[in-house]
């Protein structure tokens, strides 16, 4: 039984979708404040967690930043019809997707399943029916999917499982172009609608945590218009 943290300070909310989800087979907790969530679940970490960005307190952005601190597990935001800028920080700042207010518990539903059906992928050890769990290795890139573990030059860097799922998939056909809706599929699987900013935002996020690592790293290319691509190191070479 999977479990899900849910933090939303609309006891209406926290109410009819932990009831929905546990209709669904999932162990639900629910917090109505960031503070109490982040203490509970640094104890004890669920297999997901849904936030709520607009919060007292201590609202979902922060909660995420300290969550990140500890853990990669999957994290869906619950936004406002508008709140757009919201969105794009929260998936810079690591979430894996969002949600609009107000929203289906359908589709709630349908984006948690996906998310932990990624995550048990990644655990099982990254067996996917059009990749492979071989390591993979792309000059000073190294993915091990049965492992979770990316490392660039010697040094580790933590992904999300989104975030790991697009970098595998750029850096399997180095210098093939992917367009976002390829991107979209290899990271959230087919039939799942996500905006094309979503896959934008993961792409920045991923230079980001490569660039801590090492500031001249380039291997993500953008093709304005188009998509993405990992550099194809042999022909620059060449």
């Amino acid at each position: 039984m999977s479990k899900i943290a849910l933090v939303d300070d609309d006891r209406n909310i926290l109410t009819s979708v932990s009831m929905a989800l546990e209709e669904e087979g999932y162990e639900v907790l629910t917090y109505s404040d960031g503070s109490e969530a982040l203490h509970a679940i640094t104890k004890e970490e669920p297999d997901l967690a849904v936030l709520d960005i607009k919060m007292p307190r201590m609202d979902g952005l922060e909660l995420l930043t300290h969550l990140r601190k500890k853990t990669e597990m999957p994290v869906i935001f619950l936004t406002s019809k508008d709140d757009e800028v919201d969105e794009l920080t929260g998936l810079r700042m690591g979430a894996d997707d969002y949600i609009k207010k107000p929203f289906s518990q359908r589709l709630l539903i349908e984006r948690i399943r996906t998310l932990l059906r990624r995550a048990e992928i990644m655990r099982a050890g990254g067996v996917r029916p059009n990749g492979s769990d071989d390591v993979l290795q792309r000059g000073d890139l190294v993915l091990d999917p049965s492992r979770h573990m990316c490392s660039w030059k010697g040094q580790h860097v933590n992904l999300t499982v989104t975030e790991f799922l697009l970098i595998q998939a750029l850096a399997k056909h180095p210098g093939h172009v992917k367009n976002r809706d390829q991107l979209i599929d290899a990271a959230y699987g087919e039939h799942i609608y996500v905006d094309d900013r979503t896959i934008d935002s993961h792409i920045k996020r991923l230079r980001k945590k490569f660039r801590e690592t090492d500031k001249e790293f380039k291997e993500i290319e953008t093709l304005y218009g188009v998509g993405y691509r990992y550099r194809d190191t042999a022909t620059v070479a060449g």
